[in-house]
Order: structure tokens, then sequence, then C-alpha cells
């Protein structure tokens, strides 16, 4: 009789996922029940992450693992915590995935992680990013944040978008199209733009939105990232610097056809977003089948601002105090045009009490 010999090979991406795998092919040599329920935890509270870790790890009355400063483990009778955190300015963000063998046990345990941050947890509008990446190996791998949805728009900073910004982030999102291109030169605003576009979703769902992103072009030449957004609860694909992907078919774009196939059917049906930000010059570069009507909501061009409305812009920004520094600051400058990022800079450094030059970049 011939005999086979079979073998499983995992994949892991760190030292939390090994050991619930090994406990749950344990569980099943053994024909038992490891850990049936699953939950997630989502926060961000403005306290040191290090802190919160210390915090958990020494008054839940579980086992606690520390790896790193990022990362957490907390093991029980019957549950398993494990915990990922990253660092913004002033705020840190934390996603627990939680198995445990009772409902009530879970639900327990959620409480006293909510309850160790209970006077610093942020309850304003938040969205997630879930950020993919190929590692070293090629494999498609993520890292999730969580984000402030504290973006203010001015009208003055978009003056190609007739209606008004936010107008316009409420009609695309009402509406059946899926597809926005956010076209123009690096620092003209389409990162503000897509965060402001996300925060709305928060505010709309009552919760969280979800992001799938991504600005690796690995990571979009394969099916895995598209299988992934297909199947999985995002309410948005976002692809930043995606000049590379959304360039003619007839020029040798081979990866386009993906989002050509998602960006109707059930993602549609469903009211999710693919948001795209190029740097492409010129609407003749960006493929038709993309942009057509009935798929593409809008394709809006994000040019530099001219003198006068950067000082359109200024006005609305700058404190009064300041407001004549500001102004000589765009009128003297010996440049006919300005970003975004430019503007704000010169805001940001007279609100430090910076003196700024006419020609600073």
């Amino acid at each position: 009789m011939d005999k086979y010999h079979f073998g499983l090979n995992l994949d892991l991406w760190d030292f939390a996922d090994l050991t619930l795998k090994q406990r749950f092919i344990e569980a099943l040599n053994k024909g038992i029940a490891c850990y049936p329920i699953y939950r997630h935890l989502r926060f961000a509270a403005r306290t040191e992450l290090e802190l919160l870790f210390d915090d958990l790890a020494l008054n839940l009355g579980l086992q606690a693992q520390r790896l790193n400063a990022n990362s957490i483990i907390l093991d029980g009778e019957g549950i398993f915590i494990s915990g990922h955190g990253g660092r913004k300015s002033d705020y840190c963000s934390c996603f627990f995935g939680i198995w445990g063998n009772r409902l009530n046990l879970i639900t327990t345990v959620k409480q006293q992680i909510l309850d160790c941050v209970a006077t610093t947890q942020i309850t304003d509008p938040m969205f997630s990013i879930d950020w993919h990446f190929l590692t070293a190996k090629g494999e498609l791998e993520s890292a999730s944040i969580e984000e402030m949805a504290d973006d203010i728009l001015y009208d003055q900073a978009y003056p190609k978008i007739p209606q008004g910004v936010n107008a316009f982030i409420q009609s695309y999102l009402t509406a059946p199209e899926t597809v926005l291109v956010l076209q123009g030169a690096p620092g003209t605003g389409k990162t503000r733009l897509i965060r402001a576009i996300l925060g709305e979703i928060s505010k709309r769902k009552g919760g969280e939105a979800q992001a799938l992103y991504t600005g690796d072009k690995k990571a979009l030449e394969s099916d895995e990232i598209f299988v992934k957004f297909i199947t999985g609860w995002e309410d948005a694909f976002v692809v930043e610097d995606a000049d590379h992907l959304l360039k003619p078919r007839a020029d040798g774009n081979e990866h386009l056809h993906r989002f050509l196939a998602i960006a109707d059917g059930v993602i549609r049906a469903q009211g999710r977003k693919i948001i795209f930000s190029t740097n492409l010059s010129n609407v003749r570069d960006l493929d038709e089948a993309l942009i057509r009507p009935g798929r593409c909501f809008s394709r809006v061009w994000m040019p530099l601002l001219s003198k006068d409305e950067s000082l359109a812009l200024i006005k609305q920004l700058c404190q009064a105090e300041k407001l004549d520094f500001a102004v000589n600051a765009i009128e003297n400058n010996q440049t006919s045009s300005f970003s975004l990022a430019k503007i704000y800079n010169i805001v940001k450094e007279l609100s430090k009490g910076n003196e700024i030059d006419g020609n600073t970049n």
C-alpha cells in the first residue's frame, strides 16, 4: 500500500499568531474546541502606548508577555488576547484580537480593557487605515492604525470644486459611482481631502470607517489585495501615488483591469468607494475606461493656487494679529503659484512666532 505524507506550512505574522495557531492545532488533534468565540476591539487614547500596555499587563490579572513596545499578549484561563498599537504625535491607537471559550468572559475582559483608558479614550469620530504592503519575502501583510477625523477643509483650498468641498463629499458618498480620482502635484491637498472623505463616512456610520490602503506598487500586482477588499468589510479602497496604475492599458498597463472589475458589481451595490490619488498632470494620462461616466464619480484636478487664491485661503486660516505677515509672505513672493502645503507651512510658522521671508519654501 502506498503511503502518503502531508505537510502544512504556515506563514505567521508575529509571535502571538504562532502561539495561537499552535493551540488551535493541539485542540484539533485532541478533538476539542479551543477558543470558539472571537471578538476584536479598537480604540485610540491620549496616553503613551507603553504606559497603557503596562497598565494592562499589571492590572488585568492575566499573564502578560511583551516582545516589543508595540505589542502585548494577555493569556488566561479560557482567554487569549493579542494587542498591537501605534503612536501618533499626541495619542496612541490600539487593536486587540480577543479569543475565548465563553462570551461573558470576553465581554468582561473587553470592558476591563476599556476601563483602563476610561479617562483618556478618544470619543471623537475616528477612521481606521488598514495599510497593506509586501514583506521582503513577497507576502502581503497589513498594519492598522486609528486616525482622528478632525480635518477642517476650506472651500478656498479647493477652488476647482465649484459646489464647495463639503457638498462635493456628500454628493460622492451618496452617488452610485464608485471611483474618485484626485489628480495634481504633490502638496495640493489630495491626502487631506481623502481623510475628510473617510471622516465623513465615519460620521454617517456612527462608528469608524474602515479603509484598505496601499501605496505599494508590488502589492497591486497580484489578486490577493483585491480579494481582501471584495470579501472584507472596508468602506473604501484608497490607493495613493497611483501614477503607474492609472495609465492607459494601451501603454502597457497590466494591472488596472483588476480595479475595473471590482469597481462595478458587488462593490458598487454595497456603496463602497475606490479613491485614487495621482501626480499625473494630464487627463490623457488616465485610462478612459476608469474615468467613464457611470463608473467614475469625478476626476478632480487639483492645481497649485494662484496668488489671489492663496490670499483668499490665508485670510481663512490666519489669526487676525498674524494676517498682515501672512499676506506679505504671499504678495512679496517671487513665485506666482503656491501649494497647499506651502500655505499651511506659512501659517504654522507664524503661529509659532517665527518670521516668514517672502520667498520661504
